[in-house]
C-alpha cells in the first residue's frame, strides 16, 4: 500500500461543490491530478462553485487540474471527457461516481420527467462513466471506481416513502455488484462509499433540511478522507465493499471523529440507507 496519490490521475463527476470536490481537494493536497467534470459553468444563486472555480481551488491545493463541462446524461460528452482526461495526464486512474439527482417524492407526486433525471444521471450515468473509463482504468497501476452510493438493504421502509430516487441510488450500488465481479481478474477495484450522517451540502440545505440538518450535519471532508483511504489500498485486495465512512475511518485507525461535525454539541442526523446492522464505531457519534 502506498501512502500518497501523487501523480494519479482521477476524473470526479459533480466535482464543482461538495463531496465530490473534498474528494478532490484532498488528492490535490498529495499533489494528484483532478479532472472536474461536471455541469456548472456559471454561477448559480443557490449552488456554490463552477468547474472553473474548483479547478482554482484544486491547483492551490497543490494538484493539477482540468475543468471539463459534462452532462453525465450526454454520451458523447462522457466519452470525450474521459478520453480528455487520459489524454492529458497520460492515463487514468481513479474514477468518482459522485453526480447525483435527488426527490424524496411519493409514487403519485413524482413527475416521470424527474423520475428519468434521476434515473439518467444516478443510475445509467453511472455505469456509462465507468463503462468508458474501464479501458484506461485497465491500463492502471492501482485503479478504483468508487459509487457514492449505499449499501444495498433491500428494505421496505427506504423504498416506500420515495420509490424512485432510491431505486435510482440501489441502481448505482447495483452498478458496484455486477462491476466488482466483472472487472475482479483485471485487478479494476469498483466499491461503494456512504455517509452514516448527512453531510452539510448543497443538497441538504437546499432540498433536504435548511441550516438546522446542515448544523446537525458532518462535513465533506469524512467522505474526502474515507475515499483518500481508499484510494491507496490495493485495488486487487478491496473490492465489492459497501463502505460506510466511519466504519472504514476505524478500520484504518481514525478514533476521533468530531473534527467532522458541523457543529458540536449537536446530535448528528443519520442519512438515509444505512442497515441497521451498521453500528457506528464506539465514540463516533459522541
Amino acid at each position: 500500500m502506498t501512502d500518497t496519490l501523487r501523480g494519479k490521475t482521477l476524473f470526479i463527476t459533480g466535482a464543482s461543490r461538495g463531496i465530490g470536490l473534498a474528494i478532490g481537494l484532498r488528492a490535490a493536497r498529495d499533489g494528484a491530478n483532478v479532472a472536474i467534470a461536471a455541469k456548472t459553468t456559471e454561477p448559480h444563486p443557490k449552488l456554490e462553485g463552477t468547474i472553473y472555480t474548483a479547478a482554482e481551488a484544486i491547483e492551490r491545493a497543490g494538484g493539477r487540474a482540468l475543468p471539463v463541462v459534462v452532462d453525465v446524461r450526454d454520451e458523447a460528452a462522457v466519452a470525450g471527457a474521459i478520453a480528455r482526461t487520459a489524454e492529458t495526464f497520460g492515463g487514468l486512474d481513479i474514477v468518482v461516481n459522485n453526480a447525483s439527482a435527488i426527490s424524496l417524492t411519493p409514487t403519485p407526486q413524482t413527475e416521470m420527467k424527474r423520475f428519468d433525471l434521476m434515473h439518467q444521471i444516478n443510475t445509467r450515468g453511472t455505469y456509462m462513466v465507468s463503462k468508458y473509463a474501464i479501458p484506461h482504468l485497465e491500463k492502471a497501476e492501482n485503479p478504483h471506481i468508487v459509487m457514492l452510493s449505499p449499501p444495498l438493504d433491500m428494505a421496505e421502509k427506504w423504498f416506500a416513502p420515495h420509490l424512485a430516487y432510491t431505486m435510482a441510488k440501489f441502481g448505482m450500488s447495483m452498478c458496484v455488484l455486477g462491476l466488482a465481479g466483472e472487472l475482479r481478474r483485471k485487478g479494476v477495484a469498483v466499491n461503494a462509499l456512504w455517509p452514516r450522517t448527512t453531510i452539510a451540502t448543497a443538497a441538504v440545505n437546499n432540498l433536504l433540511g435548511g441550516e438546522a440538518l446542515m448544523q446537525a450535519s458532518r462535513t465533506p471532508e469524512i467522505m474526502a478522507d474515507a475515499a483518500h483511504a481508499l484510494f491507496l489500498k490495493p485495488s486487487r485486495e478491496v473490492t465489492g465493499r459497501f463502505l460506510i465512512d466511519d466504519v472504514f475511518l476505524a478500520e484504518q485507525g481514525v478514533t476521533d471523529f468530531s473534527k467532522y461535525r458541523v457543529t458540536p454539541g449537536i446530535p448528528l442526523a443519520p442519512d438515509f440507507f444505512v442497515p441497521d446492522a451498521s453500528l457506528p464505531p464506539p465514540g463516533a457519534l459522541d
